[in-house]
């Protein structure tokens, strides 16, 4: 399994790093994996915010949040973390840490990631 961490209260303009590790039957292996973190809302679709390829040649940012949000690797500590900044309200939501080992098409559709996590409430609010 995966499990998420970070998450919380921030206000706007502030920053939150959550970040995703596993557990199981990755073993140490979810630097083989590709990582994506997804964002849920009361009332919407699962949408996806960010992903890193397994091989961290390839990333992917949702537009609403390109220049404020990095995902990276730690390969020493397989983790992956996103860091979040310049926050605004319209981010909060639960995010949710998946990954997979499918790694043919880019961005990897939701329906592909294999091992989900069961999220981190991420609330943006003055």
């Amino acid at each position: 399994k995966v499990v998420e961490s970070g998450g919380g209260l921030a206000e706007p303009g502030g920053s939150l790093r959550l970040s995703c590790e596993a557990f199981g039957v990755f073993g140490t292996n979810l630097n083989n994996y590709a990582v994506g973190w997804f964002r849920q809302v009361p009332g919407k679709e699962r949408e996806g915010v960010s992903a890193i390829s397994a091989s961290n040649d390839r990333t992917y940012y949702m537009d609403s949040v390109k220049g404020r949000f990095t995902i990276s690797r730690d390969s020493a500590k397989n983790t992956v973390s996103l860091q979040m900044n310049n926050l605004k309200p319209e981010d909060t939501g639960v995010y949710i840490c998946a990954a997979t080992g499918y790694d043919s098409q880019w961005p990897i559709p939701v329906d592909l990631y294999d091992y989900w996590g069961q999220g981190t409430q991420v609330t943006v609010s003055s």
